[in-house]
């Protein structure tokens, strides 16, 4: 962007890997990398990167040779580190790259431009989704994409679902309710699919209670709807309550959960569990 009043000259902001910010001025305003790399004092300049902040928040690659116009796209923001790479990872939907294998949650937020309220999640496959302090550090050189999630950090007052329990189930294909009945809140997961060939139905909406302090709080047993038979026509073990809610009649899975870890387990964590249950269930 060119500078205010009669100055001809046209600034840009370069970061180290802390992301501290100074402004440099360009009397040109197409500028090759390497003049970026060494406006920073980047030297030798060719270990180190220069990587454009751009405004929606994406990152673009500046090659050492390569003419970056300065003009017309806002303040400009390019960060500049030694590395002989970039990692790349994930925010949400936004690719963004980092020149070093390590990054702290603390500059993941910074990078995600996070309000205070929101936190910073890491989905790690096979396991449960890991929260992101500030002072966690992250290793980015591991196998695959590194993909994190923003969330609001919120817990449930009256019929409302925390975000990041919405935010998975939306993600994951799962079409739900959320019931307020007096004081309780239940979430109806509709037609979930039940292992082929166990049970005298192949698909039954399951009701999950919401305690109250959730998600801080665990949740304890869930609740079939149609009731459930094995496939031999006997009832699984500790299903033989029936429980009355939103105006059904449900099969209580007397399923109790003794392991609960605030600020990480939520519904994913239900919904794995209520899984299991239905894959294990014996008569």
């Amino acid at each position: 962007m060119k500078s205010q009043g009669n100055d001809p000259r046209f600034p840009v902001f370069i970061a180290d890997e802390g992301l501290n910010f100074k402004k440099h001025v360009f009397d040109d305003p197409k500028v090759l990398g390497r003049q970026l790399i060494e406006a920073a004092d980047g030297h030798p300049v060719d270990e180190h990167v220069a990587i454009a902040i751009l405004p929606n928040g994406d990152f673009e690659d500046i090659r050492l040779d390569e003419s970056y116009d300065l003009r017309g796209r806002g303040a400009e923001k390019v960060l500049v580190a030694r590395t002989d790479r970039v990692f790349k990872f994930k925010i949400d939907d936004k690719d963004l790259e980092w020149p070093r294998a390590c990054i702290s949650g603390f500059v993941l937020r910074k990078l995600a431009d996070l309000p205070e309220n929101y936190n910073l999640w890491q989905e790690i496959p096979g396991q449960q989704d890991r929260k992101i302090a500030d002072s966690d550090v992250i290793n980015l050189d591991a196998k695959g994409v590194e993909r994190f999630i923003s969330l609001i950090d919120q817990t449930t007052e009256g019929d409302t679902l925390p975000s990041f329990d919405q935010t998975f189930l939306v993600d994951h294909g799962y079409q739900f309710d959320v019931v307020q009945e007096g004081r309780e809140t239940g979430i109806i997961l509709k037609s979930l699919d039940l292992p082929e060939g166990k049970f005298n139905v192949e698909a039954a909406d399951i009701l999950v209670l919401l305690p109250a302090g959730y998600p801080d709080c665990a949740p304890d047993m869930f609740y079939a709807s149609p009731h459930l038979t094995l496939a031999s026509g006997q009832v699984p073990k500790a299903c033989t309550v029936q429980y009355t809610y939103a105006g059904r009649v449900w099969q209580r899975w007397s399923r109790h959960n003794n392991a609960w870890r605030p600020g990480i387990d939520g519904l994913r964590t239900m919904v794995a569990r209520i899984k299991t249950a239905l894959a294990e269930a014996r008569p």
